[in-house]
């Protein structure tokens, strides 16, 4: 191969690994969120009229546990699945946008946005009621 086709070569090779790094964030993420909804599905289940103890599935054994105990490990777990999947999502974030910077896309337009803070919400209504 020539020089030319080397580098072209080259290119498409960095911008499949870049495409395929996206695609598996994004799977990651919707892995995670079903993950989480499970865990919110278990949490409401745990708030009906059940007995002080229930049995949790780990791995391939059931085990009993305290009701509460059962709610506070779901809790940590849900809290873990959040922040992963916050991180996960910020990380796609950059890399969406390396990808498009390589395929000589612009930079999406208010991707990078974030919620406003309750103090922000509050001092924008004060501001409307004038």
């Amino acid at each position: 191969m020539d020089a030319e086709s080397k580098r072209v070569l080259e290119y498409l090779t960095e911008v499949e690994e870049a495409a395929e790094d996206v695609l598996t964030n994004k799977q990651q993420i919707v892995d995670l969120d079903s993950k989480r909804n499970r865990n919110r599905e278990a949490l409401n289940a745990l708030r009906n009229d059940i007995p002080d103890s229930v049995k949790v599935c780990f791995g391939n054994m059931f085990i009993k546990f305290p009701k509460s105990k059962t709610r506070e490990m779901i809790q940590k777990d849900q809290e873990q699945l959040d922040k992963e999947i916050n991180d996960l999502r910020k990380g796609l974030k950059a890399k969406v946008n390396r990808l498009n910077e390589m395929q000589g896309k612009p930079e999406l337009r208010g991707y990078s946005l974030s919620p406003l803070s309750g103090d922000e919400i509050k001092a924008i209504n004060s501001l409307l009621k004038r």
